[in-house]
C-alpha cells in the first residue's frame, strides 16, 4: 500500500479518541483511591478548623491584660487550668487569669490571644501546671490563634472532578470528612503477543525463537498509564487460535492490545480477526517507527464494547505506538484531563538525524541540561525499530516533522519526556 494514503498522526488519534469517554464512576474508601481520578466535584463536609484553637504551646489570655508586658516589666497572671488537644476547656479566662493551652487545643472562652511559652517564665516541655505565670511580651488579639473555618467551611468547593488523587489531595479529602470518594473505574487492558517465534520469559529458547519482551513492555506501560493489565500470553500464527485468544480478552477487557501480526505478511492475521469479530477502522499511520497500526472495536457479552489495538511486533514500534495511541485512550477512560500526559520541551539536537520521507519520526534521545535552559538532545543509540537498548537509555522521544527528511545538529526540536508525567 502506498505511503500516500497514510493517516496523519493527529487525524488517527482524533478518530481513535472521538468516542472514548471516562469509565463509569465507582465509590471506594479514600485510602484505596490513591492515583485514581475523581469523577465529580467534591465539597467540604466539615468546617476546618471546627473551632478556634491554639497554634502554639503557651497560655490563652486576654490581650488587654498583657498589653503593657515587657521583659523589664512583666505581667503576672493566675493560671486557672489547662486545655490540651482533644479536650474541651473547663475554665473561663477572666481578667487577670490565664489558661495553659497546648498546640491544637481549643481556645477557652474569654481568651482572645495566645502567649507562646517562650515569652513567659513557664518551663518549656513537660512540666507541672504552674499556679501563676509571668508574661514578658504583649500580643494583639488573635495572635497565634487558628480561627474556625480559616481553612475551609462546610459546603465550600474542595477539589474538582478530573483531579487525580495524590497524597496531598488525600489529606484534604480526609480533613474535609470524606471517608469514601467517587472515582472513575480503572480500565482493564488485555495484553496479547503473537508470533510462533516468541518464547515465554524464563523458558529455554528453541532454534529461531526469541523472548517475549512485548508482553512485559506493554503490561508495564498499561500499569504506568494507570490501568490494569490482563495477561493473555502468546498466540501462535494460526487464525483459529488467535481468534479464540482475542475473544478471551474481549470478554472481560475495556481495551485489548495485540502486538505483532498487523503488517502485510502472509502470517499477519490480526486485522482479519478484528474485522471478523468487530470492526477495523484504520491500519496505517504516517509515523516512524510504528506505521502498521490496527484499531477497531468488538462487542462484549455484557453489552459493552472493547477497543481493539493491533501494534507492530517490533519492540520499539510497539512502545512508541502505545505511547501515541493507547496511552491517551487509557487516560481518557480513567478520567485524566490531559490525553497523553507527557511533558514536551524544546531541545537542541546534538547529532545530525535523518528519517523516512513523509513520516513523523520519534527518535530516542537522552537530554543534557544546559545553562541557557534549552537541553541538548543526544541520540541514545541505534534508532532501528528492533533496538531496545536505545529505548532503555532514553529520557524522551525527539519529534522530527514530516516536512524534514533530515535535520542537522543544532536544530531545535520538540522532545516528549518519557520520565515526566503531566496529570
Amino acid at each position: 500500500m502506498s505511503d500516500v494514503i497514510l493517516l496523519p498522526l493527529e487525524e488517527a488519534r482524533s478518530r481513535i479518541l472521538e468516542d472514548v469517554l471516562p469509565l463509569r464512576p465507582e465509590s471506594m474508601p479514600l485510602w484505596e483511591a490513591l492515583g485514581r481520578v475523581l469523577s465529580e466535584d467534591t465539597h467540604a463536609l466539615l468546617t476546618l478548623p471546627p473551632w478556634d484553637n491554639s497554634a502554639m504551646d503557651g497560655f490563652a489570655v486576654r490581650s488587654e491584660d498583657v498589653a503593657s508586658a515587657t521583659a523589664d516589666a512583666p505581667v503576672s497572671l493566675r493560671v486557672t487550668g489547662e486545655v490540651a488537644a482533644g479536650h474541651e476547656p473547663s475554665e473561663l479566662v477572666a481578667a487577670g487569669t490565664a489558661v495553659r493551652v497546648l498546640t491544637g487545643g481549643m481556645m477557652p472562652p474569654g481568651a482572645d490571644t495566645v502567649i507562646k511559652v517562650e515569652d513567659t517564665d513557664a518551663p518549656a516541655g513537660v512540666a507541672e501546671l504552674p499556679t501563676a505565670v509571668r508574661v514578658f511580651a504583649g500580643a494583639r488579639p488573635g495572635r497565634h490563634v487558628r480561627r474556625a473555618g480559616s481553612d475551609m467551611n462546610q459546603g465550600d468547593p474542595l477539589l474538582p472532578g478530573g483531579i487525580r488523587i495524590g497524597a496531598a489531595a488525600t489529606a484534604v479529602l480526609a480533613a474535609a470528612g470524606h471517608a469514601r470518594v467517587n472515582v472513575h473505574r480503572t480500565p482493564r487492558v488485555a495484553v496479547l503477543a503473537t508470533g510462533d517465534e516468541l518464547t515465554p520469559l524464563g523458558e529455554p529458547l528453541a532454534p529461531a525463537s526469541i523472548p517475549d519482551s512485548n508482553s512485559e513492555s506493554v503490561a508495564a506501560q498499561v500499569v504506568a498509564a494507570g490501568a490494569e493489565p490482563m495477561r493473555l500470553g502468546i498466540a501462535p500464527d494460526a487464525y483459529d487460535a488467535l481468534r479464540a485468544r482475542i475473544l478471551d480478552g474481549v470478554r472481560d477487557a475495556d481495551v485489548l492490545v495485540v502486538t505483532g501480526g498487523v503488517s502485510v505478511g502472509a502470517h499477519d492475521l490480526v486485522k482479519a480477526v478484528f474485522e471478523q469479530i468487530g470492526t477495523l477502522d484504520l491500519w496505517r499511520v504516517a509515523i516512524q517507527p510504528g506505521k502498521p497500526l490496527a484499531y477497531g472495536s468488538a462487542p462484549r457479552p455484557d453489552g459493552g464494547h472493547c477497543i481493539l489495538f493491533g501494534l507492530p511486533g517490533n519492540p520499539v514500534s510497539s512502545f512508541v505506538t502505545f505511547e501515541l495511541f493507547v496511552r491517551p485512550v487509557l487516560r481518557r477512560m480513567r478520567g485524566d484531563a490531559a490525553d497523553q500526559g507527557r511533558l514536551s520541551v524544546r531541545a537542541e539536537l546534538a547529532d545530525d538525524v535523518s528519517k523516512s520521507a513523509g513520516r513523523r519520526a520519534f527518535l530516542r534521545v537522552t537530554l543534557e541540561d544546559r545553562a541557557d535552559g534549552i537541553p541538548l538532545a543526544r541520540l541514545a543509540g541505534g534508532q532501528g525499530s528492533h533496538q531496545l537498548s536505545a529505548l532503555a537509555q532514553a529520557d524522551g522521544l525527539a519529534v522530527i516533522p514530516e516536512t524534514n527528511d533530515s535535520l542537522p545538529a543544532g536544530s531545535e526540536v520538540e522532545v516528549i519526556r518519557l520520565d515526566v508525567e503531566v496529570t
